[in-house]
């Protein structure tokens, strides 16, 4: 299993939703660091340590991964979402994939 840390491997502040709202922005962390691993395969990702994970950043990142194709049920085999520091952002961070998972749906 891969893992990423958003505050070692991405940014300390990521930061907006779309790249023109700064250089650590929810999309880029998706498409640049998630989507190709989990094409690979199991992905963990630790949020401990980033700061500011704003709503736009974790839905664009999380949320995004289902409008580019990726399926919940593939979601929940091969994704995890750990912050030890504060677990609300695992639920809120899955909440935003369940969210789009339902709009993709409709």
């Amino acid at each position: 299993m891969l893992e990423i840390s958003v505050a070692r491997d991405f940014s300390r502040f990521p930061f907006g939703r779309y790249p023109d709202h700064g250089p650590y922005s929810g999309q880029r962390f998706r498409d640049e660091f998630m989507v190709p691993r989990l094409k690979e395969g199991s992905l963990t990702v630790d949020l401990d340590g980033a700061r500011g994970l704003a709503p736009s950043f974790l839905e664009e990142a999380f949320g995004g991964l289902v409008r580019l194709g990726f399926d919940l049920a593939t979601l929940r085999a091969r994704l995890t979402i750990v912050c030890e520091a504060d677990p609300s952002r695992v639920d809120e961070a899955w909440a935003y994939i369940v969210s789009a998972d339902g709009r993709v749906a409709s």
